[in-house]
């Protein structure tokens, strides 16, 4: 897609802590670029979500099986292009996502811990609870310099946002 900046169609992680808004940036962002939408949420083995609901943080074990089924569907979306709403907290996870799609881009959802919890407080029913975002925090490791990329501030609106990750990429 012209608007990306990049060869080819889009490839690209919204990731981010919970509450950042990924899911409905992702599925606005795969709109707008006309590419499939996957919430990385909806991925997730009964076991990860059982764990979560109980308000219990997942683990490294926990998420290796959940991060291979996310690079797999990246994988089977490179040349058709797709936007996976994934948290991929860790450099390591996104390291993960890049063996199965080596040309992955991530957006990054960024925000204060304010912010973010005031966004997290209007979604009840999630299976997240507020209570482990000082955990989510705690596990953020901010894209590298080498990791292909941009950080988004989330405190605007969708559409803001989808427009500045469409700038930000057409010159990155």
């Amino acid at each position: 897609m012209a608007a990306t900046g990049h060869h080819g169609a889009p490839l690209l992680v919204v990731m981010g802590v919970s509450g950042s808004g990924k899911s409905v940036v992702g599925a606005a962002l795969a709109q707008r670029l006309r590419v499939a939408f996957v919430d990385a949420d909806d991925l997730h083995p009964p076991a990860n979500i059982a764990k979560m609901s109980a308000g219990e943080p997942l683990d490294d074990h926990d998420r290796r099986p959940w991060l291979e089924t996310i690079g797999e569907w990246l994988a089977g979306h490179d040349a058709s292009g797709g936007v996976v709403a994934c948290s991929a907290l860790k450099r390591t996870y996104r390291d993960q996502l890049r063996h199965h799609a080596p040309r992955v881009r991530f957006l990054h959802l960024d925000g204060t811990p304010e912010v973010i919890g005031r966004r997290q407080s209007s979604r009840p029913g999630h299976f997240m609870p507020a209570s482990l975002l000082a955990s989510q925090f705690a596990t953020l490791e901010r894209l590298a310099p080498d990791e292909a990329g941009e950080v988004v501030d989330v405190d605007q609106s969708v559409d803001a946002i989808v427009q500045e990750y469409v700038d930000l990429s057409a010159v990155g």
